[in-house]
């Protein structure tokens, strides 16, 4: 109980840092759904998953990323951590409870307040990855796919490894949307300008929010202790 507490302690900071990173990116997640221009290709693939499959969304994406958490386990579990069991059991019912909220509250967006969602999604999903990633206590069930595949097996690079699972989630994705009853005109909901959006900008928007933001908060604690240490000599 000891270790468990002393590690609690060392790392609550970053242990602060996943979960408000997860919270904000499923924040996002349910603006992006609001918007109905495309989401990122993972959630694609849950969109399709969503339509095909009468559960909530909450508890699909535990299934779905459990199977996932399992497939980690087996092949390298060095990419599981802390982070990986918050995005697991917290993302997906924050975002259905976002996504319930905002269209009571909206109930009928126009082109611009879904064009306006759409640009609030991806900066805020980009902040919420700097401080998931920043932290870095595990990565999520997906990512960790594309790191098994490339680090472990050697298939390929990861960018690469990375867009292919991605064409995959969002083939597979619209497949199920359309087998599901929705006409193929609806597929730019889920996979649409959004989506191609957040492949080109959401890794320099990342990168500035960890720079900018994540990098600085995560160094903070640090910097704190060493103004108290120096102080005193100072004094001298």
């Amino acid at each position: 109980m000891s270790k468990v507490l002393d590690y609690l302690k060392e790392n609550s900071r970053r242990i602060f840092m996943s979960l408000a990173g997860v919270v904000i990116c499923a924040i996002s997640v349910g603006v992006f759904k609001l918007a109905a221009l495309g989401v990122d290709p993972f959630q694609s693939l849950m969109s399709g998953l969503d339509a095909m499959i009468p559960i909530k969304f909450g508890v699909l994406y535990v299934i779905v990323n459990a199977i996932l958490l399992i497939f980690s386990i087996i092949a390298d579990r060095h990419n599981i951590g802390i982070a990986t069991f918050i995005n697991l059991f917290l993302l997906g019912f924050i975002t259905q409870f976002t996504y319930d909220l905002l269209q009571k509250l909206i109930p009928n967006p126009s082109i611009l307040v879904r064009v306006i969602c759409l640009i609030i999604g991806i900066v805020v999903i980009c902040f919420g990855s700097a401080f998931y990633m920043t932290a870095d206590l595990g990565v999520s069930t997906y990512d960790a796919v594309a790191i098994v595949m490339s680090k472990k097996w050697k298939w390929g690079k990861f960018k690469y490894i990375r867009i292919c699972t991605d064409l995959v989630c969002v083939i597979i994705g619209c497949v199920l949307f359309v087998l599901a009853g929705n006409p193929v005109k609806m597929i730019p909901t889920i996979a649409g300008i959004g989506t191609i959006i957040t492949a080109f900008f959401m890794g320099p928007l990342i990168d500035l929010f960890n720079k900018k933001v994540a990098e600085p908060f995560l160094n903070m604690k640090k910097q704190n202790n060493g103004a108290k240490e120096s102080s005193p000599q100072s004094a001298q």
